[in-house]
């Protein structure tokens, strides 16, 4: 199993444990302001730079695409530099590429500065989760809630002020200030890198068992990794096309704008109450059964009457992807060590958000195939069902490392959940 060397641990933490706590709240307010402060964007930038809806479309799958691809690359990278190196370079790159992408002159440039963005932000989202558990082991619950809150707060704020800020100034300006929080970001990662030793929090490979634990050998990685891939897929399910429900339905653009931020503030409160009751529970199987069923109900609602109750079914979807956090959490309470949090965290990732690239693209041809929104909606609320199924492995107790390096009956018992200090 992939574990800490004894002499990599004694590292002074006081003061640097200040470092990583900045660190980590700046690398979550910029995990969603690179997508959320672009796509408002997109039908100015396409008059100036001349692309039209099939780019726009491109551009629209490529957070998901990206996060996927380089959300397997990140452990890889993380298992040579360690993770506060790795926290470093990705947040740098987001930063650079963000002004590359200000500065696009072409469509092809704006194409290629987004990948790279979002290639940074792709890893940054698989380490900040091994971080937490490596800087904060005794505060797990608190720390996640802390930076999904942070990322949600951005995910939020970023398409707010993306028109007004372009219409004051331009579409430029408004796409690159977001470099700002990201630079600052990765500048504290890296002072707090230079501070470390060279292979702090990088793995070590005992010489007992020669190799690493096989992650997809464990049924509880691949519940996690089907869990996270269904409310992916519900999310930019949701996004992408609720918008377009209710237009059809009769309502105006100003609603359907107003529920996706209305459906994203949700975001906001299950960041500060599942992962706090997901560490007290051995096993939180029954927060996937409560958010399965909250989600049926908003997509129900929104087939039966989409304009009749449209609050109460957004409330419902908000409520229903709460599963995300869950996600987080358990990917550091169901491993050892920081760094098979990593490893979990990428192959999580990295198969679910690639999943989740077809949720957006599949419902627009049902929808017309069909012509109706009725097939594409009775679709997503068909994927609570291998959600749930996928959240019983996922919750039940037991760590990856057991199942993925010995025989089932030989796994260890899963220890009672720890008193995290809240």
């Amino acid at each position: 199993m992939t574990t800490l060397s004894p002499a990599r641990i004694p590292v002074r933490r006081g003061r640097l444990t200040v470092w990583a706590g900045l660190a980590v709240a700046l690398t979550a307010v910029n995990l969603r302001t690179a997508v959320t402060g672009f796509t408002p964007l997109l039908e100015i930038m396409g008059s100036d730079l001349g692309f039209g809806v099939a780019l726009a479309g491109l551009l629209g799958t490529v957070p998901a695409a990206s996060f996927a691809v380089f959300g397997f690359l990140a452990p890889v990278v993380t298992r040579r530099f360690g993770l506060e190196r790795t926290a470093t370079v990705a947040l740098s790159l987001t930063a650079l590429s963000l002004v590359v992408r200000a500065f696009s002159p072409t469509p092809l440039a704006l194409v290629l500065s987004t990948v790279l963005a979002l290639a940074g932000i792709g890893a940054a989202n698989v380490v900040i989760v091994p971080l937490v558990k490596a800087w904060f082991p005794d505060r797990i619950a608190l720390w996640t809630s802390l930076y999904l809150l942070l990322m949600q707060t951005g995910q939020f704020v970023a398409p707010l002020l993306a028109v007004p800020v372009a219409e004051a100034t331009s579409w430029r300006l408004s796409v690159g200030v977001w470099a700002v929080p990201a630079a600052l970001a990765a500048v504290v990662w890296l002072v707090l890198a230079a501070r470390l030793p060279a292979d702090h929090h990088r793995p070590s490979v005992p010489a007992t068992t020669g190799a690493r634990p096989r992650i997809s050998r464990s049924s509880t990685a691949w519940g996690l990794v089907v869990l996270f891939a269904m409310m992916a897929l519900s999310n930019y399910g949701i996004i992408t096309w609720v918008p377009a429900v209710l237009t059809d339905a009769g309502g105006s653009p100003a609603l359907g704008g107003s529920m996706i931020a209305l459906y994203s503030a949700w975001g906001v409160a299950a960041a500060l109450v599942v992962p706090h009751v997901a560490t007290r529970m051995a096993n939180p199987f029954v927060v996937v059964v409560a958010c399965s069923v909250v989600l049926m109900a908003g997509y129900l609602g929104l087939i039966l009457s989409p304009l009749g109750g449209t609050v109460l079914w957004v409330c419902a979807l908000g409520i229903g992807v709460s599963t995300f956090p869950l996600c987080m959490t358990l990917i550091n309470r169901r491993t050892r060590t920081p760094e098979s949090a990593s490893a979990v965290s990428g192959f999580v990732q990295g198969i679910g958000y690639g999943l989740a690239c077809f949720g957006p693209l599949g419902l627009g041809l049902l929808r017309e195939a069909t012509g109706s929104w009725t097939i594409p909606l009775l679709a997503l609320a068909a994927t609570v069902v291998p959600g749930v199924v996928a959240g019983w492995f996922a919750c039940r107790p037991r760590f990856v490392e057991d199942s993925a390096t010995r025989p089932p009956q030989q796994a260890a018992t899963f220890p009672h959940p720890p008193q995290t200090r809240a």
